[in-house]
């Protein structure tokens, strides 16, 4: 018998799953730099969404920042899905292929990822087990948000990015600051709360 989650946690994936693509993501063979992540959600008594803390690596754009799980693309993974679970094995030992695919968002762009820039492919998944990341050597941390909290307005603030002298919306929690392309594609996420 399959267990149902919490009404909190279940009409967001309800309204997530509505609102995602399950379709082909292979992409075109074309010489486009892409990657894909994974949005964890798990089941709490709210919602609470997986975050790490990138390891620091000279030439890396995201060197430090909190991010999603996820990495670059490459051929041997087939399609962008794949990508995304691959990377999350490798970054935090998790096994996504047991929890339920929600689906895709389309893809964007990251405004720090320098010339030629790079696609990004967010993959929605949802878990009812508390899943126990293990840093690789690509991840510094690993942490849980609670999404009502950041709905909340209780974390938000501005985060300046020093490389392109902008400011960017941002939340704080536990003193990691998540802004940017993470922030960009959480918020849409929040949005099918609405």
């Amino acid at each position: 018998m399959r267990r149902r989650y919490h009404p909190g946690v279940s009409k967001l994936i309800e309204a997530l799953a509505a609102r995602l693509t399950l379709d082909d993501a292979r992409p075109p063979p074309d010489d486009r730099r892409r990657a894909a992540v994974a949005v964890v959600l798990h089941e709490a008594p709210s919602p609470r969404v997986l975050l790490m803390k990138r390891a620091e690596r000279a030439g890396d754009p995201w060197s430090g920042h909190i991010s999603l799980p996820g990495g670059g693309y490459q051929a041997s993974d087939g399609d962008l899905r794949v990508t995304a679970i691959r990377e999350t094995r490798e970054e935090l030992g998790l096994e996504l292929e047991g929890t339920r695919i929600l689906g895709r968002f389309e893809s964007l762009h990251s405004r720090s990822s320098g010339p030629g820039g790079i696609e990004i492919t967010p993959f929605v998944f949802a878990t009812q087990v508390a899943l126990e990341p293990v840093c690789g050597p690509e991840a510094l941390a690993a942490f849980w948000l609670p999404l009502e909290l950041a709905v909340s307005g209780a974390l938000d603030g501005t985060y300046s990015y020093p490389a392109m002298a902008a400011t960017f919306p941002s939340w704080t929690y536990e003193g990691h600051v998540i802004w940017g392309l993470t922030r960009r594609i959480l918020d849409l996420v929040l949005a099918a709360l609405s």
